[in-house]
């Protein structure tokens, strides 16, 4: 072992990875949060992959690889230091609704700055008072819009990735096993030993994601009143996000600046998740006539509180 100096000028930029579910709020704002598929599609193809450089495609792909990383190299050095004007940036719009947001905003408009930089050779290059400058286009906005909400609309969203990624897992199961038995999603309630069978999730990961989709209210505890031990779950979440995909509300509506029209905001939030249900309903099983007490469902008190579920937690 031993100490490695390295002095570098500045600005410095840093690459981490990590395995943790939660990250460091500190940390979290002042970097852009990308994550791994974790998906099996995934997996397969890594694996095809790995198979496939054994062979001799692999190498003329190996090959080919740095003959495409030497482009993209020899392109970027072409780039001179040139100064950008954004005449759309008093327009623009952002979310104002959190204080970390100051620095989100920095990113935001940093991106419609590279953006414009990279295509530096596409656009001309203008002159006033002496400095010479390129000025960024509608097709930069848009560009930097659609990378914002892959980008920046998932290090601030409430969920981790791969929570948001249970979530919509959820969701379209749901979904289709309700389509299935015909019946209200409400009435639908699912346990964790049964998400493993479905998923091929461990019980800790499960037990951590589900935990703050509970927190988040995306998801309602109830009491197993089929076996009277453990718990169940009922998705209250609706797909909101276009179905789970990745969003960063408060940008502005480029069709505004295209047409003339005054600035406005392109969404203001997602909507909130449902309402409350009652509880006492079996695991996946629709309620029958026969199953329903004369106080309530199940033979529950029909004035039974439906918060008390929501402090629940999984065991």
């Amino acid at each position: 072992m031993k100490t490695e100096e390295y002095h570098v000028e500045g600005p410095v930029m840093i690459f981490l990875t990590t395995t943790a579910v939660d990250i460091d709020e500190e940390l979290l704002n002042r970097c852009l949060v990308l994550t791994v598929d974790e998906s099996r599609e995934q997996t397969k193809a890594i694996h095809h992959l790995q198979r496939e450089a054994e062979t001799f495609e692999g190498l003329k792909r190996k090959v080919e690889r740095e003959r495409i990383l030497a482009v993209h190299r020899n392109a970027q050095r072409l780039l001179k230091p040139l100064p950008v004007v954004n005449p759309f940036a008093k327009k623009l719009t952002f979310l104002s609704d959190r204080t970390r947001t100051r620095r989100d905003h920095v990113k935001y408009l940093t991106l419609i700055r590279t953006i414009a930089l990279l295509h530096q050779h596409q656009r001309p290059l203008k002159e006033r008072d002496g400095l010479q400058y390129i000025e960024v286009t509608l097709e930069d906005l848009a560009a930097a819009n659609a990378l914002a909400h892959e980008v920046l609309g998932l290090s601030l969203d409430e969920l981790p990735p791969q929570t948001r990624r249970l979530l919509g897992m959820l969701e379209e199961w749901v979904d289709a096993q309700c389509g299935k038995r015909e019946m209200e999603r409400s009435d639908f309630f699912f346990s964790r030993r049964r998400l493993r069978e479905v998923f091929g999730w461990g019980d800790t990961q499960l037990k951590v994601h589900l935990a703050r989709l509970v927190d988040m209210e995306y998801l309602l505890v109830h009491r197993n009143s089929d076996q009277w031990q453990g718990y169940v779950y009922e998705l209250l979440y609706a797909g909101e996000g276009e179905d789970g995909s990745r969003f960063l509300t408060g940008l502005l509506d480029l069709d505004s600046l295209k047409h003339g029209y005054d600035a406005k905001r392109s969404g203001s939030g997602r909507p909130p998740v449902g309402g409350w249900s009652p509880t006492g309903h079996p695991s996946e099983i629709p309620l029958q006539a026969s199953q329903k007490g004369p106080s309530g469902l199940n033979g529950h008190r029909s004035g039974e509180n439906a918060q008390e579920g929501e402090n629940r937690k999984a065991s």
